[in-house]
């Protein structure tokens, strides 16, 4: 009898457990931003955080940090990640086989929308006399870690400044975080970088030292950004970091959200549906963000729309 007990009883467990709905694993989804103290890293981590908190029964998001836009556009096509943040104009690059993708374009690249824009600017400690551009000269100047949209500005700006950085200056290649620390350690004079406003990793050395952020207005800057579709010219508010008193005018890129085609249409399309209907909460989430609309974040997508994000738009009667 004891016998004929214990096998009902297993049976019963076994039965309850086949019948029972099992449990659906979350997918993981990697979310590439860059430089820890970049905004990018930034864009990753709070829509990681929005996802996670409205859709964490189906996905378990991860930003993480990266070195910047060529990496993230390379690590998608490779499906190292899902997601990344790239400058508008790597985009481009990218898809039409431009720049690092020469001769190699990458047309599976896809966008979904734009976040904040992003001035291109020169931070030099005012005590190395650099008031211009050309004051570089002879000086040490990091111009971005190879891999990064920053990079790639720097190159544009000495070029159209005739500045030949094998030879009229040292140039460094750190990346975001270590150039900020050089700056006050003095282990360089000043530094180029491509961000979001305000930004931590300018609004730092700005406490410790005297900073000069030098005007990048050239007229062949300004013919550049009317022969690019994906360049602006802007102005930085006098005001905005500490010890810069006049509005300084330079030129920008547009922070990108950006997948693969490989990338499942649902996933997107959960993604930029999250997004939108909590623009508020990323509005809040940093400084860079309080101004996006929708209008503009539909804007300055140079590679192709992906099917998720579009077929979202199209309900919502926005294309």
């Amino acid at each position: 009898m004891f016998g004929k007990r214990i096998f009902m009883f297993v049976a019963l467990v076994l039965g309850l457990t086949l019948s029972a709905p099992q449990a659906q694993a979350k997918q993981d989804i990697l979310f590439g931003g860059a430089s820890i103290v970049g905004v990018y890293y930034q864009v990753a981590l709070q829509i990681s955080s929005i996802m996670n908190n409205n859709m964490g029964d189906k996905y378990n998001y991860i930003g993480r940090p990266t070195g910047g836009s060529v990496f993230n556009i390379n690590a998608l096509e490779r499906g190292a990640f899902d997601f990344g943040v790239a400058q508008s104009d790597r985009n481009w690059q990218a898809y039409n086989g431009a720049a690092e993708w020469e001769g190699r374009p990458i047309k599976s690249l896809r966008s979904l929308f734009s976040m904040h824009p992003e001035t291109v600017m020169l931070v030099a400690r005012k005590d190395t006399g650099i008031e211009n551009v050309e004051d570089i000269k002879g000086k040490r100047v990091n111009i971005g870690n190879p891999g990064s949209g920053q990079r790639g500005n720097a190159m544009d700006v000495l070029r159209i400044y005739g500045i030949d950085p094998n030879n009229d200056f040292r140039a460094e290649g750190l990346q975001h975080h270590e150039a900020a620390r050089a700056l006050v350690d003095r282990n360089i004079d000043a530094f180029f970088y491509t961000i979001g406003n305000p930004s931590a990793a300018i609004e730092e050395p700005a406490t410790s030292v005297d900073i000069r952020m030098v005007h990048i207005n050239a007229p062949g800057i300004k013919e550049m950004v009317e022969e690019k579709p994906y360049y602006i010219m802007t102005t930085i508010p006098a005001g905005t970091y500490r010890g810069v008193d006049e509005d300084i005018e330079t030129y920008a890129v547009t922070a990108t959200v950006v997948s693969d085609e490989k990338v499942d249409e649902q996933v997107v399309y959960d993604m930029v549906k999250t997004v939108f209907e909590n623009l508020d909460t990323l509005r809040a989430s940093h400084a860079s963000f309080r101004n996006l609309n929708v209008e503009e974040m539909l804007q300055g997508l140079s590679a192709p729309l992906h099917p998720g994000a579009e077929r979202y738009y199209k309900e919502q009667g926005w294309m």
